[in-house]
Formats: C-alpha cells, sequence, structure tokens
C-alpha cells in the first residue's frame, strides 16, 4: 500500500458548484466539474503534465470506445487535448474529449495531446459531497 498517496477527508469540503451550462463528467456517483478544470488549466490555477496519447495504445489497454454522438463527431476538433484523469491510482480514464479520441482513432490519426489530472488534483472538482467522499474510499482502498 502507497500511504504516500492516501487521501485524508476534508471536514469543511467545499463542493465544486457546477452553474448552468457547465459540463459535467458522470462517472457513477463521480461527478467532476469539467468546465471548471478546463478554466483551472487555461488561467494557470491547475498545473498538470502534458502528454501524448498513442491512440492505438490506449484502446488496446482500455477495449472501451464508449457511447459516441455520430451527429456530433463531424464538429469535433482533434487538435483540442483531451483530459485523462487517475480515477484509481495509476489508471487513468478520458473525462474529457472521447469524442475526439474516437474521430482521432477513425481518422488514424495516431497521437493526440491529452492534460493528465492525478487522482490528488479531482478532488477539488467534484460537485457533491457524496462523490467527494466515495472518491476518498474508493482511491485509499485501491492503494
Amino acid at each position: 500500500m502507497n500511504n504516500s498517496r492516501k487521501l485524508k477527508i476534508v471536514k469543511n469540503y467545499e463542493p465544486c458548484l457546477a452553474f448552468e451550462n457547465e459540463e459535467i463528467f458522470r462517472n457513477g456517483i463521480f461527478h467532476f466539474n469539467i468546465s471548471r478544470i478546463i478554466d483551472h488549466i487555461s488561467s494557470g490555477k491547475l498545473n498538470v503534465e502534458r502528454e501524448k496519447i498513442d491512440i492505438g495504445d490506449w484502446y488496446r489497454t482500455h477495449n472501451f470506445h464508449g457511447s459516441i454522438n455520430e451527429g456530433h463527431l463531424p464538429l469535433v476538433d482533434v487538435t483540442k487535448p483531451v483530459i485523462q484523469a487517475e480515477i484509481r491510482p495509476e489508471r487513468y480514464e478520458i473525462i474529457d474529449g472521447n469524442h475526439r479520441l474516437e474521430k482521432a482513432y477513425r481518422n488514424n490519426i495516431c497521437v493526440v495531446d491529452s492534460y493528465k489530472l492525478k487522482g490528488e488534483q479531482l478532488v477539488e472538482y467534484f460537485i457533491d459531497i457524496r462523490g467527494y467522499l466515495a472518491f476518498v474510499d474508493y482511491w485509499n482502498s485501491k492503494l
């Protein structure tokens, strides 16, 4: 177990409020405010790692193409970085940009840029306390 990455519950945790028209990533009980993550990356408030994702490797290790809105796909800009997040230790998932990844795959584009958030960086972006508490428990159980 890697105790150095263990999360501690913050007593007075303040969820990241979601305003109308903000983009939210929903994965079970985990709901992240994607709009706020993007704003904080753009403004420099959130310092994240940049990584190029090899599309072929990604799909070989993740075996998931997700649900795609085919009507939206032609409008997707594959030059815009996707956001990957460490939902469990050492395991990253795309939380923004699944359509970009799929379009790159279909168009034989080998690599896309990404922002890579560590699990600890996600804590600030939960839109409700229930998801935050569940994430802390889940994360710590995986260490």
